[in-house]
């Protein structure tokens, strides 16, 4: 007989992110070092006690809720990127956040802890959130328990290849004048260009099936940036402040 308990789960912190919206977020976490993001906890007496020698880790294990899924129902075959979109293979054989329970778990570098009036906040980098996602629960990252050396994945065994990434003139133009502080404007540059590398086009839009010079757009914090793939190249047309 099937058990049919249920279980019921609350949020413990929120994700702030750079991503504002799903398309173009990275597939993976660590796949961007340059995407930033803060857990963002109430400052309570419990939460300040929860997180007690935090620091004392480098990486955190973060347990999510795919909140923003727009799935109407279960489906047990998913087509991966990696395999081009065209082979089903068994959503437990991948990490598509069509899953039976909407949850995501993803290895980040914690950067520092700082304790506002009324929040406390994880620093982290390297993540792969949605602004806004609730976050279940946190545990530190043990590299002699979590890190094996010897694991196999077969069709997953590699980063996929990355696009190179160039800008008009224009656009480095819109990027300064979008964020005029010199530092926080190279930051944004290498996000963008880190997570566009990526190539975040649906999988049956790339190689000879994709349509050689169509537009896309992805938003990046506060600006919409959108651009072109040009003989393999990823380039930069526009930069524009939401």
């Amino acid at each position: 007989m099937t058990d049919t308990t249920e279980f019921s789960l609350h949020r413990i912190a929120t994700i702030r992110s750079c991503y504002p919206q799903r398309f173009g977020i990275p597939r993976q976490a660590g796949l961007v070092k340059s995407a930033t993001a803060t857990i963002v906890f109430e400052a309570t007496t419990d939460n300040q006690l929860a997180i007690r020698e935090i620091e004392s880790f480098s990486h955190l294990w973060v347990v999510f809720v795919f909140h923003k899924q727009n799935y109407k129902g279960f489906k047990p075959l998913v087509q991966p990127p990696r395999l081009g979109g065209k082979k089903a293979v068994g959503v437990y054989a991948t990490r598509s956040p069509n899953r039976p329970n909407p949850i995501g778990l993803s290895a980040v570098l914690l950067e520092r802890v700082e304790f506002a009036q009324t929040e406390i906040l994880l620093h982290i980098r390297a993540g792969d959130f949605l602004d806004g996602t609730p976050v279940l629960d946190i545990k530190p990252y043990i590299p002699f328990a979590d890190s094996i050396p010897q694991a196999t994945s077969e069709w997953a065994d590699s980063a996929e290849a990355t696009l190179p990434v160039e800008w008009s003139g224009l656009s480095l133009q819109e990027l300064a004048a979008a964020e005029p502080d010199a530092v926080q404007a190279g930051e944004l540059q290498q996000l963008i260009e880190d997570t566009i590398a990526l190539d975040p086009r649906p999988a049956h839009e790339r190689g000879s099936d994709g349509k050689e010079g169509q537009t896309w757009g992805m938003r990046f914090r506060h600006t919409d940036v959108k651009w072109q793939v040009i003989n393999g190249t990823a380039q930069i047309v526009s930069v524009v402040v939401v």
